[in-house]
């Protein structure tokens, strides 16, 4: 039945948009405050919304938490494809561990948010699913691109390629920890020729 001269139509709620504006409500409580900080009901506030909404569009907050982990995953995925183009091997590994280190604001804020999510990881089976997935997928890229420099002639190591990925995925985040607990210690130049020392000794 047609509505009558007049009356408003009823407003068209765009779930996808609210569950999103929900996540990144989270995120940025988060990357502002810490994840303790990041309960429903001050994600409800941050995001506009009463607890109610929250309960609608997601099953609980590790759900929302989840959520916003998987949404700084995409954004960093999305930051690597344009510096990745065109780049194979040694220089591919490089700038991929590069990216990974917290050498400005962005990716200071994002490894505290991956930190905070460590802990929290403990407790929650689906988050620490979700963690261990998306490291392995970081892992497999690491391995591959160290595979490809090494076909190419530009590493030269006698060690298994997979150790050779689990340290190097383990000084990044060594590196990355300090570098958010002593910030005066470990500044970004000093991260850069850390790193930098470590793929030289590869490539000798």
């Amino acid at each position: 039945m047609p509505y009558a001269e007049g009356n408003e139509m009823p407003k068209i709620v765009d779930h996808g948009e609210r569950r999103e504006e929900v996540v990144e409500a989270a995120r940025r409580i988060i990357l502002r405050d810490g994840i303790e900080a990041a309960t429903t009901r001050a994600i409800a506030r941050e995001a506009g919304y009463s607890n109610g909404v929250l309960t609608h569009y997601f099953a609980d907050k590790d759900d929302i938490m989840l959520s916003a982990l998987r949404s700084s995953h995409r954004r960093i995925v999305e930051r690597l494809r344009g510096k990745l183009a065109g780049l194979t091997g040694l220089a591919a590994l490089r700038e991929l561990l590069l990216d990974n280190l917290p050498l400005d604001e962005e990716r200071v804020a994002e490894s505290g948010l991956e930190v905070g999510f460590w802990s929290r990881s403990m407790t929650s089976p689906a988050l620490l699913e979700a963690q261990r997935a998306e490291a392995e997928e970081l892992r497999y890229l690491v391995r591959s691109l160290l595979g490809s420099a090494a076909a190419n002639g530009e590493i030269v190591t006698s060690e298994d390629l997979d150790d050779v990925a689990e340290r190097l995925l383990a000084l990044v985040d060594g590196l990355s920890v300090h570098r958010l607990l002593y910030p005066g210690r470990l500044g970004p130049e000093r991260l850069e020729r850390m790193l930098g020392a470590e793929l030289e000794r590869l490539s000798r």
